[in-house]
């Protein structure tokens, strides 16, 4: 099985561009650094799931390389990243009325501490001044 999937790798590596070669490689070698830092079961990281979302946005033919996760899997990993960052970007900031400057929270204070002068002059009933 090893032999045909090297096989297959050698014939793409000959048809393909070199970027994709090179894509490829890194791909291989990630899923490599994975399997070999792992005891039986792959356990991915949170790191290694943002190296998957990001090389899927980027590379066409990722899903040919992928053998550790199943493509639908990378797929909703980045699924997931967008509901997280819309839910911190709507998050709720403060409840409440914003908090107002001290100066205008002393002018208000002396106004309702000074004595009330009446209303003010009605500008209908006062007669305008000649220019």
């Amino acid at each position: 099985m090893i032999l045909v999937l090297g096989v297959w790798a050698f014939v793409r590596a000959l048809l393909g561009n070199s970027a994709a070669v090179a894509l490829e490689n890194v791909a291989l070698r990630h899923q490599l650094a994975v399997l070999q830092r792992s005891v039986g079961r792959p356990r991915l990281r949170c790191r290694d799931r943002l190296f998957w979302v990001g090389l899927s946005q980027r590379w066409a033919g990722w899903r040919a390389s992928l053998l550790i996760v199943q493509p639908a899997t990378v797929l909703a990993w980045h699924r997931e990243g967008f509901q997280l960052y819309w839910r911190w970007k709507s998050r709720r900031r403060s409840a409440g009325r914003p908090p107002l400057d001290l100066e205008l929270r002393t002018l208000i204070r002396r106004m309702a501490r000074e004595p009330n002068l009446g209303p003010a002059p009605d500008p209908s009933r006062t007669p305008l001044p000649r220019l």
